[in-house]
């Protein structure tokens, strides 16, 4: 095509106007506003100048009606990828429990009533009812935390980096931090605990080898310049076989004996033993504690199963030298998180945790009860998508998978919905349900589509199957 066709056809164009008039741009003006739509149909005509402009793929010619069309496809297009890239709820089929894209833990109904009603306006934030005078912020929360953990005192911050890095710059800045290389890990999201040592201003003093760590390694490490003994909890990272790393209570010792401070990132959080649902190395909180920890950090929003927070308990004077930090001012978290994190520690001080908090529920789920819960969905699809024969489904079984960084090894046995569609392919089929509403999130294995009801609340089953219905 020559320029002189490109030319005549840049004529056809649609004006900004002629696509704010269309029936599409009308429905979007109603959400996103006059101002904003007008952008991006300016926004539209520009891309289809430039794709006009450019090399021709051969001839084509345009007409104004085609021309317009094109524009209104591609205004619905670009405002739901717009609408796509916020926050937006989804039902997460993935069976991925703890699934950091999808924002980790969902929160349990106490703590999102915590969010709307007591969070979501004016609230005693620090303010105490008894006296009419300020009171201390977080106060409640940091007073479940020592209770529930068997420490002196707590504090919470945005996140666990967060949490480690306020703790080694108040605790080893200008000094010596000694850590097995075993755990100089790399946690997720480019969270290295090489680069947290160095911008605290503490010194990295590296003990035994990878795979093999004694107390006696440590203890020739201890020097005058040495300010605590840092011991991490490896998260999603396993090193098996032939193995030793010392027990916690033997660093205790170790640390008391120097004079200096144990200070365990215990990482994800678990509240109680959890060997019973698989996650047999995760460290309790409390039993850290007892083993004579001076100082834990571990994550709000993994296997406690509430909000991303950071969270740290100790010793009482550690904790209140970190407290008076100017630093903690920067780190410190929000009303709304107290509030969801103070609900969600109550479930767990009511020992209603495994009944409340949707972690802990997937967690417990037995193979019995999702098998029952998948037939029964499968029976129930297979009778209500009347004369929609395509969508074919099947029961299998399968894994699914903690996530989050916990427990790489553990990975609970479960019942699967396989789904495949006569005239979809399983990548179709899957987009068709991401671009669904709401957001349906399934993975894919051996070219079928897989829903695992682990991960799918019972309040969200319906939803689901409206959806796998009209599909």
């Amino acid at each position: 095509m020559s320029k002189h066709d490109r030319r005549e056809n840049l004529r056809l164009l649609p004006s900004v106007d002629a696509i704010l008039q269309t029936a599409t741009a009308a429905r979007i003006r109603r959400q996103s506003g006059a101002k904003h739509l007008t952008l991006l149909a300016r926004a539209l005509t520009d891309a289809l100048r430039r794709e006009m402009l450019g090399e021709p793929s051969g001839d084509k010619n345009y007409s104004r009606e085609e021309l317009l069309a094109e524009a209104e496809k591609n205004l619905e297009k670009l405002w739901r990828n717009e609408r796509n890239s916020g926050l937006r709820r989804v039902i997460n089929a993935t069976g991925v429990i703890v699934h950091t894209n999808l924002g980790r833990a969902p929160l349990s109904d106490e703590a999102v009533k915590a969010l709307t009603e007591n969070a979501a306006r004016y609230c005693t934030l620090e303010y105490d009812l008894t006296t009419g005078e300020r009171g201390r912020r977080g106060a409640r929360v940091e007073n479940l935390l020592a209770e529930l953990t068997g420490a002196d005192d707590a504090l919470v911050v945005n996140n666990c980096a967060a949490a480690a890095f306020l703790v080694l710059t108040v605790l080893a800045r200008g000094g010596e931090a000694v850590i097995s290389r075993g755990e100089l890990v790399e946690i997720g999201g480019d969270f290295r605990i090489p680069d947290v040592l160095e911008q605290s201003g503490a010194r990295l003093r590296e003990v035994g080898t990878t795979n093999r760590t004694r107390v006696s390694d440590y203890e020739r490490a201890v020097s005058e310049n040495t300010k605590l003994i840092l011991r991490v909890h490896p998260s999603n990272y396993r090193i098996v076989g032939f193995t030793h790393a010392p027990a916690l209570c033997e660093l205790a010792e170790l640390a008391r004996e120097k004079d200096i401070l144990l200070y365990e990132d215990a990482g994800s959080g678990a509240m109680f033993d959890l060997s019973r649902y698989g996650l047999t190395d995760e460290p309790v909180i409390s039993d850290s504690i007892r083993a004579g920890a001076d100082v834990v950090t571990f994550s709000g929003d993994k296997l406690l199963g509430g909000v991303q927070s950071g969270l740290i308990v100790g010793r009482g004077e550690v904790v209140e030298k970190i407290r008076k930090h100017p630093l903690y001012r920067a780190l410190r978290v929000d009303k709304l998180i107290y509030a969801a994190l103070e609900a969600t520690l109550e479930s767990f001080r009511r020992e209603a945790a495994v009944q409340e908090i949707p972690v802990l529920k997937m967690l417990s789920a037995t193979i019995e009860q999702l098998k029952t819960r998948s037939s029964g969905f499968a029976e129930k699809l297979n009778k209500n998508r009347g004369a929609n024969k395509d969508l074919k489904i099947e029961i299998a079984e399968g894994k699914s998978v903690v996530g989050g960084g916990s427990a790489p090894t553990a990975q609970p046995a479960t019942i699967l919905l396989a789904l495949e569609h006569e005239r979809m392919s399983a990548a179709e089929l899957e987009e068709t349900l991401r671009f669904s509403n709401p957001p349906i999130i399934t993975r894919i294995l051996d070219d079928v589509v897989l829903i695992d009801l682990r991960t799918v609340s019972e309040s969200e089953e319906a939803e689901l199957l409206e959806i796998l219905e009209n599909i």
